[in-house]
């Protein structure tokens, strides 16, 4: 079977799943090399264009109406393409935004956006600072601006920096949180441990989710087994339950190393044996009500 093969293939969703998930992650851009430099060459299935009508089709074809889509980049600009891309595309339900959280005119800014109800949250790509860049008091401060006007934020971690993590959640009580790709564990080299020491203090923290989405490419690309994800699975429903894990696809990323049907189909394999109501909860209703979609 080939990739083009595995991208279009009609997965046997459970029959009350048909037309009814929702993708809580996934990226749009028009490439631009300067702007994307963290697309590598390594990574050069990237390099191009994704956008709603490429997403669209294989989306309906394995059982997905809908989706949020994230920023990817750190810029006003990337705010208002999405905006622009949700008023055009109904499929897209709701954008997580950037606004510069550490700017003297956040709270102006954040006025200025909050007309877009198409933008449910935030998120700074705190992977790409020093471990304990979360601990930053003005960082903390900027996120309790958020609260007014209910967004959500979209903590993005390595799994190095969730010392950090669990210190900058516990700080912020009343903000809705959710940990981007299960805080990225190191799954190509089976270290788990203090990850999940971790991610249980997490779980412990009710304003927080986790989403289910990024592992592919925390594993060894195009070359790892379903059962590779189980124990980090097995940890995130134990810590966070049923009612704070959302489905996502970080597509297009996840190409590099599987196809949307993978995942899709591994999770569902997975939670074969969980009710009715638990499935509707990953796949739907608890990304409607965290993102008030």
């Amino acid at each position: 079977m080939t990739q083009n093969d595995l991208e279009t293939e009609t997965i046997n969703a459970p029959e009350f799943l048909q037309g009814q998930a929702i993708d809580s992650h996934v990226h749009f851009w028009k490439y631009n090399r300067q702007r994307d430099a963290w697309i590598t060459d390594e990574m050069k299935l990237l390099q191009q264009d994704y956008l709603p009508e490429q997403l669209a089709l294989n989306a309906k074809r394995n059982a997905v109406d809908g989706c949020v889509a994230v920023q990817a980049d750190s810029s006003e600009a990337e705010t208002y393409f999405l905006v622009e891309l949700a008023k055009t595309h109904p499929f897209i339900r709701g954008i997580v935004g950037w606004v510069d959280l550490l700017a003297s005119n956040l709270e102006e800014r954040l006025a200025h956006f909050s007309v877009n109800k198409s933008i449910k949250g935030y998120r700074h790509i705190v992977q790409a600072e020093s471990n304990n860049f979360l601990l930053r008091q003005d960082f903390q401060q900027a996120l309790r601006a958020l609260g007014p006007y209910s967004y959500t934020y979209d903590l993005l971690i390595y799994h190095y920096q969730l010392a950090a993590a669990v210190d900058f959640a516990g700080r912020l009580p009343s903000q809705a949180i959710i940990i981007d790709h299960c805080a990225k564990p190191d799954i190509k080299n089976k270290d788990i441990n203090q990850w999940r020491f971790f991610m249980r203090q997490l779980g412990q923290m009710p304003h927080v989710h986790c989403k289910l989405s990024g592992l592919f490419t925390e594993a060894a690309w195009r070359e790892w087994r379903p059962g590779d994800f189980y124990p980090y699975l097995d940890c995130v429903f134990e810590a966070f339950g049923t009612d704070r894990l959302i489905f996502g696809s970080d597509w297009p990323p996840i190409l590099l190393s599987g196809a949307y049907v993978q995942w899709k189909s591994l999770l569902e394999k997975y939670m074969e044996n969980f009710s009715r109501e638990d499935v509707e909860k990953i796949f739907r209703t608890n990304a409607i009500r965290f993102y008030h979609l």
